[in-house]
């Protein structure tokens, strides 16, 4: 202890630390087995998520109307495979009120909803001739939230009954040309979702549930019956989608 200027200067003796002390727990072992540092990696960007499946409630106004006792359907069992069964003759049904109702239930995932509502669109599909085209623009909202769901399972069956829409009367693949804003980016976004198998063989290929085919399938069905403008507005819609008609 010393004394300078009137301050006191206290000096202690410190331990002398050997060099294992400064190491980093646990690099020491790893440094002897690689040969040198541990490599840092570099942190990976987030994932946009621009496949990831979209939140889908059960919250259809098919499921409201079923649940109430409001839809003049049931479910018939059979032997090799269950039915519709209708309390009124399909035909004379109000197209206004019931298509879009029905149309509301494709994105269901639970059953019987999902059953009946697809079944029911098919039906009303098949029977509906004249009585559809007027309904056409009630139908672009739950046809684009069936989409936006991005389920594989859903747009798979939306795509299919798009296909039994557009040709089940006249006029109708025109009437959708005007909604193709609507409609067609889910399929710019998908449109290249095929199995690539190599050679093996797709023994599932009779269910149709390749999104990438079912959209190409798709797209042709509305160049084909979507008249003269259809063609310019898929192309602005799908950028890399070629024409299906030979015009020569």
């Amino acid at each position: 202890m010393k004394s300078s200027g009137g301050y006191m200067i206290c000096r202690m003796k410190s331990e002398r630390q050997e060099p294992d002390h400064y190491l980093k727990r646990g690099q020491g072992e790893s440094i002897k087995a690689h040969g040198g540092s541990p490599t840092r990696r570099s942190p990976h960007p987030p994932k946009a998520g621009a496949y990831a499946a979209r939140s889908n409630p059960p919250n259809t106004a098919f499921r409201r109307f079923y649940e109430r006792g409001d839809l003049p359907i049931a479910v018939e069992h059979r032997g090799m495979k269950n039915v519709i069964s209708w309390k009124v003759d399909v035909s004379k049904l109000d197209y206004h009120h019931y298509l879009p109702i029905f149309f509301d239930g494709v994105r269901e995932t639970q059953q019987p909803y999902k059953f009946l509502a697809v079944k029911g669109v098919e039906d009303m599909l098949k029977a509906g001739g004249s009585k559809i085209l007027p309904v056409i623009p009630q139908l672009i909202i739950p046809i684009k939230t069936a989409l936006n769901t991005r389920d594989t399972e859903v747009m798979c069956i939306t795509l299919q009954l798009l296909q039994k829409l557009v040709c089940s009367a006249d006029l109708v693949g025109e009437a959708l040309v005007p909604y193709y804003r609507q409609i067609l980016p889910i399929f710019n976004l998908y449109k290249n979702n095929n199995k690539n198998l190599g050679d093996c063989i797709d023994y599932g290929q009779r269910q149709y549930t390749c999104l990438g085919e079912l959209i190409s399938d798709t797209l042709a069905l509305f160049e084909q019956k979507g008249g003269e403008d259809a063609f310019i507005n898929i192309k602005y819609m799908v950028p890399t989608y070629e024409s299906c008609v030979n015009y020569a």
